[in-house]
Order: structure tokens, then sequence, then C-alpha cells
């Protein structure tokens, strides 16, 4: 008859009870790891270049800070921001007295341009945004995005040239213009300017959005277009609503345009017809080197970057509340 006489364990199960001659396999000592200087490197070179852009936004306010003040040892603020007058760029005058610094005008016709802007390029960027990312196919995506994305490296300057030459001999038969300077044609042409932007960081914010949420939309009944708007959509707003303030943020900047088709005529107008003059077209009339250092015209071209650097930072602040209010973790 075989032995059927207990053998002691030995291995796993012994280590299990606590044997203390037990086998508990390979030791690893964790702090004993070889050293990953590739990724010191990198890290060292990620906190530079966060720092840098700290410095570089540093940099611009001292730049701008010493000049304004002495601009508004000048001029009172009041009457810089809600004066309804602005010839700091006309005449060869230099003298503090002899010029209007209310700058509401170059506010009005930034605002009239960006407005005009957001309403071309956030119903065609959202519009690409959706249709890349749920109904394209793998194929047709890899295309039409890096096409897409090529608007977005044509210069500026371009813009402004078919926005004068082409859009608005061609608005001119639909809508009336006293000159060939205009904030309509300029506004549109920056609005297909800014698609890119909307479109692209749209794209890859509904293409974030987990697959499960689409499927148990499906699942319960809704079609693709009904997923989208309803369940894709609201799950992406925080990368749309940045996408659209970021969109803001550079028609608001946007120099070259403006210069050429909106004209240099500072004028309190709310008709898009009429050709305005916006902040950055001041500022690159102004700087072009028509105004001598130390005058007051050269004060007021720091007053408007100023004023215009807190615009964009109040659109930054905004954005990032948006953003943090309707971020959604998955």
């Amino acid at each position: 008859m075989p032995d059927t006489t207990a053998v002691p364990s030995t291995g796993a199960s012994s280590a299990r009870r606590g044997h203390p001659g037990a086998w508990r396999g390979p030791s690893i000592d964790l702090g004993q790891q070889h050293p990953r200087h590739g990724e010191r490197v990198i890290k060292v070179l990620l906190v530079a270049a966060a720092w840098l852009s700290v410095g570089v936004t540093v940099g611009i306010v001292v730049s701008l800070l010493a000049p304004t003040v002495t601009f508004f040892t000048h001029v009172g603020i009041v009457d810089f921001l809600f004066g309804t007058e602005w010839t700091a760029g006309f005449g060869n005058k230099f003298s503090w007295t002899d010029k209007a610094w209310g700058v509401l005008p170059l506010v009005v016709a930034t605002a009239i341009v960006t407005v005009i802007a957001l309403a071309v390029a956030v119903p065609l960027g959202l519009g690409a945004a959706i249709y890349l990312s749920e109904y394209a196919s793998e194929r047709v995506r890899k295309v039409l995005k890096p096409i897409l994305e090529v608007l977005a490296g044509v210069p500026t300057v371009v813009y402004g040239f078919l926005a004068l030459t082409i859009f608005t001999p061609i608005f001119a038969h639909v809508v009336r213009f006293d000159t060939i300077h205009n904030m309509l044609s300029p506004g549109i042409v920056m609005g297909f300017m800014i698609v890119p932007t909307i479109a692209s960081l749209g794209e890859d914010a509904m293409s974030a959005v987990p697959l499960a949420l689409r499927q148990g939309s499906y699942a319960l009944g809704a079609n693709r277009m009904k997923t989208t708007l309803r369940v894709v959509f609201p799950a992406a707003l925080s990368g749309i609503v940045a996408a659209i303030v970021l969109g803001i943020s550079r028609a608001v900047g946007e120099t070259m345009i403006v210069t050429i088709a909106a004209g240099s005529r500072a004028q309190l107008t709310f008709d898009p017809r009429e050709g305005a003059q916006t902040m950055t077209g001041f500022i690159a009339q102004i700087a072009s080197g028509d105004a001598p250092q130390g005058s007051p015209v050269y004060y007021s071209l720091f007053a408007v970057g100023a004023l215009l650097f807190a615009i964009t930072l109040l659109i930054n602040l905004a954005s990032i509340r948006l953003v943090r209010k309707y971020r959604q973790v998955y």
C-alpha cells in the first residue's frame, strides 16, 4: 500500500503560515533604484519653462508700469476710460492739452470687431469640432484636421489684405460702405482666422469624453445628434469654453487685420459698416516710429497697451473660473 504519511508543507504554504524557514521569493529593495537622469533633466526643463512664462509676464508688467504711471500723472483715469474722443494719433502737436485722451472709441471698435469674429468663428469652429469628433471617420479626421490647422499658420497680414481687397468689394454690393475701411470685413476674416483654434481645441475636448457615455446614451435610444448635443457636448463643456475664450483673446489682440482693413480713424461708432481704429491698430500706428520718445503720444502707447493687457487678463481669469466650474473628471 502507498505510504500516506503527511509530508510537511514548504514554500508558499509555509510562508502563509509564517514558517521560519519558509521561502519568501526574491528580495527587492525599492530604495536601491538606478538614477534616472533623463527624467531629472526633463523635470528641470519643464520647471524652467513654467518660470520663464511667469518671468515674461512680469517683464511685460514692469515695462508697461513706469510709462503708464507717467501718462496718468497728466491724464485722469476716468477721462481716459470714459472719454469719447481720441485724437492722440492725429497732428504734430505734442502737448498734453492739445490732445483728447478718451480711449472709449478704441475699446468699442475692438469689441465690435471681436463680436463679429466670434459670430463667425464659434458656429463654424464648434460645427467642425462636432463633425471631426462624432461623425468623421478616422481616415477623414487624419486628413481634415491637419488641413484645418494649417489655417492657423497663415500670416495675419494675408488675412488683412483679403479683407481689404476681396471681402470689402464683395460686401459692397450688399452693404453700402462710406469708405473702403470698415469693421465688418476684418471682423469676418478674423473669424475665419480663429476657426482652427476653436475647432481643434473643441475636437480634442470632445474626443476626450469616455466612450461609455456615448454607449449609455445609445442604449437608452438616443440617436447620434442627441447624444452629441446632450451628452458629449455638456461633458466637454470646460474644454469648449477654454477654446472659445482662447479665440476671444486672439481676436482682441489681433493687429495686422484691423490695421490694414479697419482704418486708422478713431471714432466712437457702433455701425460696423464704418471704419474705426482699434487698440491694437493704434499701437501698430504709433509703434511705427511716428511719435518721438518721451512725448505724450509715446506715453499713450503704453497706457493703451496696459489697458489691453488688463482686458486680456480679465478674459483669462474669467475663463479659468468657467473651466473650473464646468470641469468634469472621469
